[in-house]
């Protein structure tokens, strides 16, 4: 498409525009109309199809950052894996799923499919040999995610698609953590990429959606499903996220560059245990996310030293905000036992290596001296 051959910042900027023919703004026009004409127009519109003028050219942007011939834009993250996961997905099916996965995702295979007589299985890690031995006879959908939240793993994903297209199973992405920007599963030829819009798309900490981007006949198949259960994002929060997403590039490449001198600074620290962050050397996957990512993200966790507390240490900051979510242009702490991950039991907590102590820690835009100078602050205190 022709779109690809664009820039990231010009994709970022200018695709998906919703054209003012009428007063030549420099921005899209919302339409916050829920009631369209349905004689004599070409395409019947209704929010809950997804298909307002503004849904529609968003989708456009998406689809072109992440080199897919459509996408579909939701009312939340969890609005886009339910709603792709049940397109796919029916009594009798099942679906393998990697064990570093967002908790939402884990609980929601837990409380729901059981009720639809779909069956699943959660791999013993997140390598190919792991999700091969998974497989079934019965499975029709493969779902990984990576950089994986809140360890940063990460999962081949050439090795995933040639896997599943072997197997003639559907290959799923949760792309959040890497961004349109760090990470373009189709490029490797996983089928579908989902997102959490809340995250870098938003960016501002102010936006709550969910994306999705695939083929034209894998995106009609969700959309079939999407219509009935009605997740779709309201115009003027539509309208926010275009917006957002203009400056996606700049914001999520500041974060990396952010990101990487702060895992350095981190794994040096003689308070921190351990650091996850896959642009570091020492992480075990570097090579791999060197390969497959075009950056490393603004992303990480570290474990402070035995003896410090983790909730002391996260009370004592103050440039840093202690916040739930992830992704914005402040930096932000959290606990995952406590915030992400929380509706897992402990011992699931434990199988997936999240401990009560781990800090996940969301890179913002600001300097970095200044972010270090507060970790700093915030661990002498203690």
């Amino acid at each position: 498409m022709a779109s690809k051959k664009k820039g990231l910042n010009t994709i970022c900027t200018h695709v998906g525009e919703v054209p003012d023919n009428q007063f030549k703004g420099a921005v899209s026009p919302i339409y916050m109309s829920s009631s369209y004409a349905y004689t004599d127009v070409d395409v019947k519109r209704y929010p809950r199809y997804f298909n307002t003028p503004n849904q529609e050219y968003l989708c456009k942007k998406i689809a072109a950052l992440e080199h897919t011939e459509s996408a579909l834009i939701f009312g939340s993250g969890m609005a886009a894996v339910s709603t792709t996961l049940f397109a796919f997905l029916s009594k009798g099916d099942h679906v393998v799923l990697q064990k570093t996965l967002y908790g939402g995702t884990f609980n929601l295979t837990k409380e729901e499919f059981a009720k639809h007589g779909i069956e699943y299985t959660i791999a013993d890690g997140w390598d190919i040999s792991s999700l091969k031995k998974a497989i079934k006879k019965n499975t029709k959908v493969m779902y990984v995610e990576t950089p994986s939240n809140p360890l940063l793993t990460i999962t081949d994903l050439n090795a995933v698609s040639k896997l599943c297209k072997k197997e003639g199973i559907i290959s799923m992405i949760d792309n959040t953590f890497a961004s349109p920007i760090n990470q373009n599963p189709a490029d490797f030829g996983i089928d579908i990429i989902i997102h959490s819009g809340t995250k870098y798309m938003g960016g501002h900490s102010d936006i709550c959606a969910g994306a999705v981007a695939a083929s034209v006949e894998h995106i009609h198949k969700i959309w079939n499903v999407a219509k009935n259960l009605g997740g779709s994002l309201a115009d003027f929060m539509v309208w926010m996220l275009e917006r957002s997403m203009k400056t996606m590039a700049i914001r999520v490449q500041a974060q990396n560059k952010n990101a990487i001198k702060l895992a350095k600074f981190l794994n040096k620290h003689k308070a921190i245990e351990k650091v996850y962050y896959p642009g570091l050397k020492t992480h075990e996957d570097h090579k791999l996310a060197k390969k497959q990512m075009s950056g490393y993200g603004g992303m990480l966790s570290f474990e402070l030293k035995k003896g410090i507390d983790a909730q002391k240490f996260e009370k004592n900051l103050r440039l840093i905000k202690s916040s739930m979510s992830l992704a914005g242009v402040e930096s932000t702490m959290l606990s995952p036992a406590q915030t992400s991950h929380s509706l897992l039991s402990k011992k699931d907590r434990k199988k997936q290596g999240i401990s009560d102590g781990l800090i996940r820690f969301s890179v913002g835009i600001e300097d970095v001296k200044d972010i270090i100078e507060d970790i700093e602050q915030a661990i002498n205190k203690l």
